[in-house]
């Protein structure tokens, strides 16, 4: 029973893992596509990005409904704390998401489509900064008293350590959602996607440079965790790993590659995350509340991955079917914009 108490909380802890890597991901290139269509110079190369999206957006945002029911009922006490704690940047997230779905949809029949433009890509960035607040304060640690409630104030997610978070998410999001474009894309478009990729690419890693060698002066928690043995040899390998990704990355992107770079994207998210999860297990609180200490009956969480074995592999299916169906570059009728022509 005790092997069966710690090791059903580890499962659910990859679960959780898995469904904010897939999020991240998948409507990380959403959000990154809705930022980049701010600027777009014309009305046309905007109605390509946005048509890009069309068949496939809200089927990424699914993994983040399903994530908040999985840690609402995985570990009841952290989806009470964390939600308590980070409740201005959830809510201006969920805000976020809301503007740019209503705005994408009011979009597409509106004579005049400057508001809903705007609406979309402010919608998208304040989305992904919100969700940079939010990780920077897990980061920084959540402050709780030994029952795991949250005893901090309002503001405790806003600090400069999460706003360099933030910066750096939105820039990764406008990296992936650049090589996502340059696979869905054609001609000057596409060139200007390989453009906004490289910068980036360049920005995002200044961004992560920043954040891995500030946290350990911000955070005891992660500070121990990284100069700990075993873990001390993979947070060394891991940034070796990602300068090796960023050249291999920058390489495809001279190349003119159309596929690698957003593997080598995707790659660089993955690395980040197991980095990430190596700081923070076994922590679903940090910097002290234990997976353990925050999880459910041992009965619920077996009821719970019974549900979810069926569940997982059907939504990875909808969602890798839409991307095979809907693959290829995309292409607008020249009556269906501004009379531009469709490179211009």
């Amino acid at each position: 029973m005790d092997a069966l108490l710690h090791f059903l909380p580890q499962v659910w802890f990859v679960i959780l893992a898995l469904f904010l890597f897939l999020y991240v991901v998948l409507d990380g290139f959403d959000l990154g596509v809705g930022i980049l269509s701010l600027t777009a110079s014309s009305e046309n190369r905007r109605t390509i990005l946005m048509t890009s999206l069309g068949n496939i957006w809200d089927a990424n945002e699914t993994w983040l409904v399903l994530m908040g029911g999985a840690l609402f009922g995985a570990f009841p006490l952290a989806y009470g704390t964390i939600l308590n704690a980070l409740y201005l940047p959830i809510f201006l997230m969920i805000f976020g998401l809301i503007l740019r779905a209503v705005a994408f949809e009011f979009r597409e029949n509106a004579e005049n489509k400057r508001f809903w433009n705007v609406a979309f890509g402010s919608g998208s960035f304040l989305a992904a900064l919100a969700q940079g607040f939010a990780l920077g304060s897990v980061l920084t640690g959540i402050h709780t008293d030994v029952s795991g409630h949250y005893i901090g104030g309002l503001w405790d997610w806003l600090n400069w350590h999460s706003l360099l978070v933030s910066l750096t998410l939105i820039q990764a999001y406008v990296l992936i959602g650049s090589t996502y474009l340059i696979m869905r894309t054609a001609g000057s478009l596409q060139e200007t996607h390989f453009k906004t990729a490289k910068l980036a690419a360049i920005t995002t890693l200044i961004g992560a440079i920043a954040i891995t060698a500030t946290t350990p002066f911000i955070s005891e928690s992660a500070r121990d965790r990284l100069f700990q043995v075993p873990f001390i040899y993979g947070f060394t390998l891991i940034p070796i790993l990602g300068v090796l990704l960023i050249i291999a990355l920058w390489k495809s992107l001279q190349k003119r590659k159309e596929i690698a770079p957003f593997v080598w994207t995707v790659l660089l998210f993955v690395l980040t995350f197991i980095g990430l999860g190596l700081l923070v297990f076994p922590y679903v609180i940090p910097p002290s509340i234990t997976i353990y200490e925050a999880a459910a009956s041992p009965s619920a969480l077996v009821f719970m991955i019974v549900f979810i074995g069926f569940l997982i592999p059907i939504m990875l299916f909808y969602n890798i079917y839409n991307y095979v169906v809907f693959r290829g570059k995309v292409e607008v009728e020249h009556s269906e914009v501004t009379g531009l022509p469709q490179d211009a």
